[in-house]
């Protein structure tokens, strides 16, 4: 006969009980990233229900004409720097609505040095912080590296660009060139 420590026994369930909610979990989130495919020129833009550095609603609509989306740190400063040096409500004039995941940032980190610095921005980023925010966004192109551009038409995706410098960002969506100090 086996006899088994009640304590091993209970810690042997707690840990097959955690081993199936995972898998179960893993399962689940599978047919999702299965039909997940990158948007490409013609798709339909997907509904994002995001909130600002505000906390405010941010809404992806037929109007929008420019989706910005970043993922990491030094391309979204180089987003905020392009769009900061324009006059105020540049955002809302170009109909543009910049997103930035920020989900990998560590909770106490964003709260405490990232959302008070963007909170100092003249204009709204929507922010990707959590689990089910990264799926809305699943679906944008990245690329390591750069900053992801699309142009919208009446909720349709007709242009998708991948941007690494500041002067390519102004001139895709038309801002004036950065003047040269001599």
């Amino acid at each position: 006969m086996n006899w088994m420590n009640p304590h091993q026994a209970g810690a042997r369930a707690f840990w097959a009980t955690a081993l199936a909610a995972l898998m179960c979990a893993v399962a689940l989130s599978l047919p999702l990233r299965a039909d997940a495919a990158p948007l490409t020129e013609g798709s339909a833009m997907p509904t994002l229900s995001l909130n600002d550095q505000h906390d405010k609603p941010v809404a992806v609509g037929t109007q929008t004409r420019w989706v910005v989306f970043t993922a990491e740190k030094p391309v979204s400063d180089m987003v905020s720097a392009v769009l900061a040096a324009e006059p105020a409500g540049v955002a809302d004039r170009m109909r543009l609505v910049y997103v930035a995941d920020i989900s990998g940032m560590p909770a106490l980190v964003t709260r405490m040095f990232a959302l008070p610095k963007l909170r100092e921005l003249p204009f709204p980023i929507a922010l990707v912080r959590e689990a089910p925010q990264v799926t809305q966004v699943a679906d944008i192109p990245r690329v390591k590296g750069t900053a992801t551009v699309l142009r919208l038409d009446n909720g349709r995706v007709a242009q998708v660009a991948t941007i690494r410098l500041a002067d390519e960002l102004r001139t895709l969506l038309g801002l004036p060139a950065k003047p040269t100090t001599p």
